[in-house]
């Protein structure tokens, strides 16, 4: 009986210390990502065929893709939050939501998936692509593993280089601005075509209508856009039309068009990405 007492003493100390020492931090390092390594791993062991492509969705426009040939690049992966509050309920002034839509009410524009990666556990990328630099389509946390933790790739003569990060102009000046060295940073525009092992990537023009209205500045300084013809979305945007050994895939920016897509993407087309979040497919 004693020890029995002894056992149930102990049972409820380390219950009321794992309570007593439990914090707000300690939650949440030990429940995100909400899928720990899981995804993380799958992507890892992925071996695709020759003549496939393997694509993973991970939230918003963010896709992974990886080839036979050991091709593993990022479009626009995001792995930071949605849209926060700022207590009075509106959006500030200048903001691209606002521009469009004439409104100051606040939109939730939130992550609606869960967050199902783990980007500090990835050991291999090839590149870091960006369509443009809105925070939903760019990752500085993605950005700084990739940096830090030295990965490198090999270009079109297999000399080792790098991980490069590649996108417009916008894009770039962001990266810059986070502390990713110039040297790492590709500009691309409509026209440039970009091969890295296997993938061939063909930049097309955007129209991506949330980058027509962000101005660089969300003060009263900032420029004036009504009855203003767009002139610098080269620089904002690109599409890009993904060339693999298991069909072309055409990615845009957020909701938008390219006078180029009808010409340019009429290959064999992958199978779309099924209705699971998030989700794999696999073209045969």
């Amino acid at each position: 009986m004693e020890t029995n007492n002894r056992n149930e003493k102990q049972k409820g100390e380390v219950i009321l210390s794992k309570v007593s020492e439990m914090t707000r931090e300690k939650w949440i390092m030990s429940t995100f990502p909400e899928w720990g390594t899981w995804l993380v791993e799958d992507i890892e062991n992925e071996v695709v065929q020759p003549g496939n492509v393997a694509m993973w969705w991970l939230g918003c426009t963010g896709i992974w893709f990886k080839t036979p040939g050991g091709a593993n690049i990022t479009i626009d992966l995001w792995c930071g939050n949605g849209k926060r509050t700022h207590g009075d309920g509106k959006m500030k002034v200048g903001h691209q939501m606002a521009n469009m839509c004439g409104g100051r009410k606040m939109q939730p524009n939130l992550r609606n998936v869960p967050f199902v990666i783990d980007p500090f556990a990835f050991k291999q990328v090839d590149a870091v692509l960006a369509t443009h630099y809105h925070q939903d389509h760019m990752s500085a946390e993605w950005a700084a593993h990739v940096i830090n933790s030295g990965m490198t790739t090999t270009d079109e003569n297999g000399k080792e280089i790098p991980v490069p990060f590649i996108g417009p102009l916008k894009s770039v000046e962001t990266w810059v601005k986070w502390g990713v060295p110039e040297d790492r940073c590709r500009i691309v525009k409509p026209g440039d075509t970009i091969k890295i092992k296997d993938l061939e990537i063909v930049c097309l023009d955007s129209f991506d209508r949330t980058c027509i209205v962000t101005t660089d500045s969300t003060g009263p300084d900032r420029e004036e856009l009504t009855g203003v013809c767009p002139t610098d979305m080269d620089d904002k945007a690109v599409n890009y039309l993904v060339k693999t050994p298991g069909g072309n895939i055409y990615h845009s920016t957020s909701p938008s068009t390219s006078p180029s897509t009808a010409r340019t993407t009429t290959s064999t087309w992958p199978s779309a990405p099924s209705a699971r979040t998030p989700s794999a497919c696999r073209t045969r």
